[in-house]
């Protein structure tokens, strides 16, 4: 569907995993188009002739916009075979966002589990350029194992200037880094939930257990906003394939205060 989409040129593509691809898109220089400025919201991207499908914003400016692609079905593998000089079209933004001008002068703790760090991946090129405005950034990835781990370029500068924790859920024995489920890291990192906002995202057994992980730190649900975003598929409400517990994660969400979705069951 390209209805009221415009095109977009890929500048620069690079390769994350086996199947995955980290895309900077750039902005017309013609088109008066508001890019998301926010981090959490999402575009309709799409081919002429192959397909449409909903992918969060991992970072963005007022001249480019970046997607992590992960090549899992007919649409997503042509797309990772596009190269810069080709053009992708977008339609968007759609859906909420981190709230982030609220949360200013708090720590923030990101928790992301395997591609779902892509959206968390935007809120911390949000905090980057912005880092006078919030008070400790604690991160915590997981990843299946080693060749699973994406944006390897940003996690070098965000262990320099962020509280980087960084595992895998397996690795052969050469492997030096951390080994274990990412809520096991969050539970012995001794964190409170003084003056701390929580944001979760990944797959949905990994958000239920982080969840319940944070309320035994003693986070209460008004300081946890989970982002459901894997489970869209059409991206407008139609096709009924993210609704849960009566709500459209692409249109009322796909990021939600925990208090006001504590009932959404997986």
């Amino acid at each position: 569907m390209l209805f009221n989409a415009t095109p977009f040129r890929i500048v620069k593509k690079e390769k994350q995993t086996e199947d995955t691809y980290l895309f900077r898109l750039e902005k017309p220089k013609k088109e008066k188009i508001k890019l998301c400025y926010e981090p959490g919201e999402f575009f309709l991207v799409s081919v002429p002739g192959i397909g449409e499908a909903p992918f969060s914003v991992c970072a963005c400016s007022k001249d480019f916009i970046e997607f992590n692609i992960r090549g899992l079905g007919d649409v997503t593998n042509h797309l990772i075979k596009l190269k810069p000089g080709d053009y992708l079209w977008l339609r968007g933004p759609y859906g909420t966002s981190y709230p982030m001008k609220e949360l200013k002068g708090n720590s923030l703790v990101i928790i992301g589990g395997g591609t779902g760090v892509a959206p968390l991946r935007g809120v911390l090129k949000y905090v980057e350029e912005r880092r006078a405005d919030y008070d400790r950034v604690h991160a915590f990835f997981g990843f299946r194992d080693p060749n699973e781990i994406l944006f390897k370029k940003d996690m070098k500068l965000w262990n320099r200037i962020f509280d980087l924790n960084l595992t895998v859920d397996k690795a052969p024995k050469s492997y030096k880094g951390r080994v274990g489920l990412v809520t096991k890291v969050v539970e012995e990192s001794g964190l409170n939930n003084k003056n701390k906002i929580a944001m979760v995202c990944g797959p949905p057994i990994m958000i239920k257990f982080t969840i319940q992980t944070l309320e035994k730190m003693g986070f209460h649900h008004d300081q946890i906003f989970v982002s459901f975003e894997r489970r869209m598929k059409c991206g407008v409400g139609m096709c009924g394939h993210c609704m849960i517990s009566g709500k459209y994660v692409c249109k009322d969400g796909p990021v939600f205060r925990y208090n006001k979705v504590k009932g959404i069951r997986e």
